[in-house]
């Protein structure tokens, strides 16, 4: 299979794809995924294809589409076999495509069509150099064949599934590479502006790669021969994407790194959370080399491109690399402990504010996630729990259990993982063995009641076990009236109406714009006062000690007077340092 992708016309978005075919099957059927892994959604990429032809020895040949996906071409067998299409491209995220006259980006389950029954046999992908854009450059894992200077050329896979694995960037991008392990690494950045600090990006990376090859590996080489970090900076934007070799990134613009302005002084800035962001979006991306690609789900052994594939270990895959990434970080040297337990604070809280934690397990959101937490509604927050967070919390308690029962730490068990599974699949029952193996104990009960329970995980004490202050401040207003809100240009709409709150009591519902709110006459005669608002925080001022109000909203044009009973005082984590000691054994473990 050899695939052909040029630039058909970039102010249009298309990219132009050939795929020749040297020995088709009679009447050979052809799809194109609906999916890409690690993204769990149906995307249904061939909308985005059009213009699709086939020839044999120079003649037309017929074409029938199947569904939705698939076609089948009326060819002989064992001839070349030519097909040609376009493909739209302005979908500016990770999992997609993406082509303008800046920029062009694509993974190859948007592009490349699978040559059914021969997924497994070697697939070529030629790039094409465009005439009018000389000064592109191109990034992939891919391994190179034949490419200029460039990068254009040709580039091998040993199948599909390492052609669908390797996205591909292609711009005027700024590039560095650097070595970790003495394995090269090379990042690319799109759309930075000339004050990006590229020095200091690559030398935060280097530590984070360092850090994470150390965790697995020790002083051993990673499984990987070289690696590609390609980041868009957008205006507005965030996500990443996995992938064997590489991983494609996006983050807002503001958040790169900035050096130093004159005068200021030429130590290291501290880090503006939104680069701390960025870092531990690199560092979670990198993880997923390990924790995911490679040790994985058995249900993933072998993606099936033309449907969801279900799991329930997400929370493991996304939870427990979650739980990792920011503490790379702290043990990269790139944060410290008050940074990181600001940053675990925020995830308990997270949790903590999302009613459908005490809805649905964690379990059943992994496997929900295609419905679910990639179809996010207004009810989402009470009717399901993020992998993600809670996932990671579920890690701490495991973590922070197996220290303080003094036996091994979650480091070894998941290094125990990657020997026990040689880097390969896995299901729960090797996680629960690795547990009881190195815990000298069942772990049984602790997975069924935090993963597969909607209890309560014991946070506070095992935190403060383990040398954490715990304590509480005064939740946001929006949290204590238990909603989420956007205040834009002065109008205050609600997103989500979580369960058992104030707000939901009073018949508030999303999409709600909140004009203001009025109190009854303090005296019999006198006239109700009333208060325009443009923000939550307008409400505190006027309403005073009074403990009603009615909220005057405007719902599909209608204006609607919702009495509103003032809630109590809710809380929100706070974590800090407690005894320096038993943090720092904790934080700062050597792999």
């Amino acid at each position: 299979m050899r695939y052909t992708v040029s630039v058909l016309n970039a102010h249009a978005h298309l990219f132009a794809v050939t795929l020749q075919i040297d020995r088709p099957a009679k009447h050979q059927r052809v799809s194109l995924p609906v999916w890409i892994p690690g993204s769990y959604l149906v995307r249904e990429f061939s909308q985005n294809l059009q213009a699709l032809s086939a020839s044999q020895h120079g003649a037309a040949v017929a074409l029938k589409q199947l569904d939705k996906h698939r076609w089948q071409a009326q060819c002989e067998a064992d001839q070349p076999l030519e097909l040609r299409y376009e493909v739209y491209a302005f979908d500016a995220s990770v999992r997609t495509a993406f082509l303008d006259a800046s920029r062009g980006f694509f993974n190859a389950t948007s592009l490349c069509l699978r040559v059914l029954g021969q997924e497994d046999l070697p697939h070529a992908l030629e790039l094409a150099p465009a005439p009018t854009l000389s000064t592109w450059q191109v990034a992939t894992g891919l391994t190179p064949h034949r490419v200029d200077a460039q990068g254009f050329g040709q580039y091998l896979a040993e199948n599909y599934d390492e052609l669908a694995d390797c996205p591909v960037e292609m711009g005027a991008f700024w590039s560095a590479s650097f070595t970790a392990a003495g394995v090269e690494h090379r990042f690319v950045v799109a759309g930075a502006g000339p004050w990006m600090d590229g020095e200091r990006l690559i030398a935060d990376t280097r530590r984070i790669c360092e850090t994470q090859i150390a965790f697995w590996h020790g002083k051993q080489a990673p499984p990987f021969s070289h690696y590609v970090f390609m980041l868009y900076a957008s205006a507005d934007g965030y996500g990443g994407l996995e992938h064997r070799n590489s991983t494609a990134l996006i983050c807002q613009r503001a958040d790169l790194p900035r050096p130093a302005a004159p005068g200021e002084k030429t130590a290291p800035l501290k880090a503006t959370d939104g680069y701390t962001t960025l870092l531990g979006l690199i560092s979670h991306e990198y993880f997923h080399t390990w924790n995911v690609k490679r040790l994985r789900p058995a249900e993933f052994a072998r993606y099936d491109y033309d449907t969801e594939n279900y799991t329930e270990l997400l929370w493991f895959f996304e939870g427990f690399t979650s739980y990792y990434d920011d503490l790379m970080l702290r043990r990269a040297g790139l944060i410290d402990d008050t940074a990181y337990l600001q940053l675990v604070a925020k995830t308990i809280n997270q949790v903590q504010q999302t009613p459908g934690r005490l809805v649905q397990t964690v379990a059943q959101a992994s496997f929900d996630a295609w419905v679910k937490y990639y179809r996010m509604t207004e009810n989402t927050p009470n009717a399901t729990v993020s992998y993600y967070t809670k996932g990671s919390l579920v890690a701490l308690c495991l973590d922070l259990t197996l220290r303080a029962e003094g036996h091994t730490s979650l480091d070894a068990v998941m290094r125990e993982l990657w020997q026990r599974c040689e880097g390969g699949p896995m299901r729960e029952a090797d996680l629960l063995r690795a547990l009881k193996r190195l815990g000298k104990r069942s772990f049984d009960a602790d997975i069924a009641a935090w993963v597969h329970s909607t209890d309560e995980l014991p946070l506070s004490s095992l935190l403060q076990a383990h040398g954490v202050k715990v304590s509480h401040d005064k939740a946001p207003l929006a949290q204590q009236l238990g909603l989420r809100v956007s205040e834009t240009n002065g109008t205050l709409v609600l997103k989500q109406v979580l369960r058992g709150g104030a707000a939901e009591a009073a018949g508030l519902a999303a999409g709600d714009e909140w004009l203001g709110v009025e109190f009854p006459a303090s005296t019999p005669g006198d006239t109700a006062e009333a208060w325009r608002i443009h923000k939550l925080e307008d409400v505190p001022p006027v309403r005073a000690r009074r403990p009603q109000l009615t909220a005057l909203v405007s719902r599909d044009k209608r204006l609607l007077r919702l009495p509103l009973a003032w809630p109590t005082e809710s809380l929100t984590v706070r974590l800090a340092t407690g005894e320096a000691a038993p943090v720092a054994a904790w934080l700062g473990a050597a792999p």
